[in-house]
């Protein structure tokens, strides 16, 4: 049947490829660098770099969704603003 059905486009191969990138370069990081011991950061919970990893993907896809329905389809500033709150999760949470 193939995957005609899914509409695959460049953009959504580069979306699946950095996810996957990213899982990648935290399996390297955690083999280079072991113990992503959990950490207590301003949520008040223990979080690990993987935790971590998951909760600035699912804000990424909160930001660019709200995005898309406040100011339109040019998401190149929502791609900024979700690469900072990235790095904001990774120094704080």
């Amino acid at each position: 049947m193939g995957l005609t059905w899914m509409a695959w486009t460049w953009q959504t191969a580069t979306f699946f490829a950095a996810i996957a990138l990213l899982l990648c370069a935290m399996t390297i990081w955690e083999l280079v660098s072991p113990g992503g011991a959990p950490r207590r950061g301003i949520l008040g919970i223990d979080t690990t770099r993987g935790d971590r990893l998951f909760i600035s993907l699912l804000g990424a896809a909160f930001i660019n969704l709200a995005w898309l329905g406040l100011v339109g389809p040019d998401l190149w500033w929502a791609l900024g603003l979700s690469l900072l709150y990235a790095v904001a999760v990774f120094r704080w949470v």
